[in-house]
């Protein structure tokens, strides 16, 4: 028997040195980590249980019979997070370059198929050179394989990616398919075809890191939610973001103890809002205030910066947040922030997580750019995602509530369960200035001093319509509050609504704008 476990250690022992001494020093000479340095970093200590640590590729063309490893490049198995249940898989880049074998992806696919057997979430920490060449088209249906359950699990357990290193060619829609994105600026990038490509094709020469590095998704094209500066930093961020999601769709939001008073006020946001309605302020300001200790966990913070979405807690329960931002563009909708909001709410909405809207919006943005891209489908995206959420969902209009963005921004048309206004709130199809342009230009134009005469439609317009009340007075606003009380009227509308239960009707899908 002695003899039998010495085996077993050995072959352990083996296992757990991946791609061999030499491999992990350069691994730590790129400022990487290895697969399980990354495990030991992003799960609770002493909780992690490997699965298929022995595996090895069945491959003998192109001489992989000569360079098999135990766990063939990657490591999978599941752990805790603050004592919740995950399950992980962690690329070794040692191995083959973390390239993606049939067995490899049979791997992934046997925890991910445990993972939504029992509800817990997946996480991926992904540092590949893609498909092994050397398998040809087996290792392409291992990436399909797994592509599938990315779709399956979709809104049934939560799925975050974290790119730790490359990840190219078909090895990215996995990330796409998941519900956040990580990555590490400096030695992450993901795109479909690489810069040698690129420049074969379109003569462009660009580097890997603008093509596709973290801060060009994070910003550009809104692939990765998070960019941060290195991989401690990514994995605790998604320890963080793991804090304020339940571990599958049938769960309620996570609740933690909470020392902030529910009836705490804020006698600066009565003066928060400027005189100047055109003047711009800082909407996390008003978040930061109202939520539990400041504590704002911010989403996709550097792309569409015109709109804010993030998590929260009120009253110790998780909130999704979405909110108009007045400092960037005006706080203006346009197709990448209805992008944006539409996929945050989705979220929310299949993890019961209620949904909390500041807004202050002035409307859609103009122009052929927009116009010819979609605006009209793009934002009837944030639409669509708005009306089909069944989650408690309350709204706070702090200012500007405009035209065909009223309606979109979880008016009560559209099943908001509590609206709430501010006495600074202006609630109408357009500004003053715009409409009194439209409906009284002729009177303008015959006038004897056409400025005076516009002025005062203008303050006339804004007195009668500039306000919350005509809203309340149908309805479409159940309350003007102080703006000192949003907390408490929040975590009471919440309160209220904690046993909701609201249904869509019988189909297969809807056919949402895409």
């Amino acid at each position: 028997m002695s003899n039998k476990l010495h085996e077993l250690e050995r072959r352990r022992q083996e296992a757990l040195l991946g791609g061999g001494i030499k491999r992990i020093e350069a691994q730590h000479e790129k400022d990487k980590l290895t697969a399980r340095e990354r495990l030991d970093l992003l799960l609770d200590p002493e909780s992690f249980h490997e699965v298929d640590m022995f595996v090895q590729h069945r491959a003998r063309d192109f001489g992989l019979d000569k360079q098999r490893f135990a766990g063939d490049g990657v490591v999978t198995g599941y752990g805790k997070i603050e004592g919740r249940l995950v399950f992980v898989f962690s690329q070794d880049f040692t191995v083959l370059g973390g390239s993606l074998s049939e067995a490899h992806g049979a791997k992934i696919c046997k925890i991910m198929d445990m993972a939504l057997k029992v509800g817990a979430p997946v996480i991926g920490l992904n540092d590949s050179g893609g498909a092994r060449v050397q398998e040809g088209v087996v290792s392409l249906g291992a990436y399909a394989d797994i592509f599938l359950r990315n779709t399956l699990a979709s809104g049934v357990i939560p799925q975050i990616s974290a790119i730790m290193g490359p990840c190219a060619g078909g090895a990215v829609y996995s990330p796409a398919i998941t519900d956040f994105t990580f990555m590490v600026r400096g030695t992450s990038y993901m795109f479909v075809t690489g810069p040698k490509v690129v420049k074969t094709v379109t003569h462009e020469e660009i580097s890997s890191e603008d093509l596709g590095g973290a801060d060009t998704h994070a910003s550009k094209s809104g692939v990765a939610h998070f960019a941060l500066d290195g991989e401690v930093q990514v994995l605790e961020g998604v320890r963080k973001l793991f804090s304020f999601i339940p571990s599958n769709n049938l769960d309620d939001s996570p609740s933690i103890l909470n020392d902030d008073p529910s009836d705490r006020e804020d006698v600066d946001l009565d003066t928060f809002i400027p005189d100047n309605p055109n003047k711009p302020y800082d909407i996390k300001e008003i978040i930061t205030r109202v939520i539990d200790s400041g504590d704002f966990f911010e989403v996709h913070e550097d792309f569409a910066a015109n709109i804010v979405v993030g998590f929260g807690r009120l009253a110790g329960r998780s909130v999704g947040i979405v909110a108009n931002q007045p400092a960037v563009m005006a706080g203006v909708l346009d197709i990448d922030s209805s992008r944006k909001g539409a996929r945050f709410i989705r979220f929310c909405d299949a993890f019961n997580i209620p949904i909390i809207t500041f807004e202050d919006v002035p409307g859609f943005l103009p122009g052929t750019d927009q116009e010819w891209r979609g605006i009209i489908t793009n934002g009837a995206k944030l639409l669509y995602a708005y009306c089909e959420a069944t989650v408690p969902k309350v709204t706070v209009i702090t200012r500007k509530a405009y035209g065909g963005a009223y309606d979109v921004m979880n008016s009560k048309h559209i099943r908001g369960d509590i609206n709430f206004a501010w006495p600074t709130a202006e609630i109408a199809v357009m500004g003053s200035k715009g409409a009194v342009e439209i409906i009284f230009s002729k009177q303008i134009a015959s006038a004897e001093d056409p400025e005076d005469m516009e002025n005062l439609l203008i303050a006339e317009y804004t007195e009668k319509f500039a306000n919350p009340y005509i809203a309340a007075e149908r309805g479409y606003i159940d309350e003007v509050i102080e703006p000192r009380r949003t907390r408490s009227a929040l975590i009471a509308a919440l309160e209220m609504l904690r046993n909701k239960v609201d249904s869509n009707p019988k189909k297969k899908h809807g056919n949402i704008p895409l």
